[in-house]
């Protein structure tokens, strides 16, 4: 069985590293554009759409990567997704709580600057399980 880090690094047959590569740049892409002024409300909606096709490639790419993937590599996947999960909602309810105790500056706290968040925890749950089956 392949290593799930060989797919993600196109050592393999999957393309996980080009569509997350295409997400990333249609991401980027739509966030500067949406920056610019005068464009209607229809096609700022089409422009905050167009990464969504990438991550779902990226999504279908990346389960079928660990499907695929050893049962070691799977449950390491496993255990990352399991520090993730709460954390993420344990930042989601904070956030939500704060919000109704005192003014949180949406130029800070915006859906748009913590979903970097999760995959932080994705990352440190990954280290976390790493470390134990080393």
């Amino acid at each position: 069985m392949k290593k799930l880090s060989d797919v993600l690094l196109g050592r393999g047959e999957g393309h996980v590293g080009l569509a997350a590569g295409l997400w990333l740049g249609l991401y980027f892409g739509a966030r500067a554009m949406l920056e610019m002024d005068g464009l209607s409300p229809w096609v700022r909606a089409a422009i905050a759409l167009a990464p969504l096709p990438a991550f779902a490639w990226f999504l279908r790419d990346f389960i079928r990567s660990v499907s695929g993937a050893d049962e070691l590599e799977r449950r390491i996947q496993l255990e990352a997704l399991a520090v993730a999960f709460p954390l993420t909602l344990l930042l989601l309810m904070t956030l939500g709580l704060l919000q109704i105790a005192i003014d949180l500056n949406m130029d800070d706290w915006s859906y748009r600057h913590i979903w970097p968040f999760l995959y932080v925890f994705y990352f440190m749950g990954l280290m976390r399980a790493r470390r134990r089956y080393q």
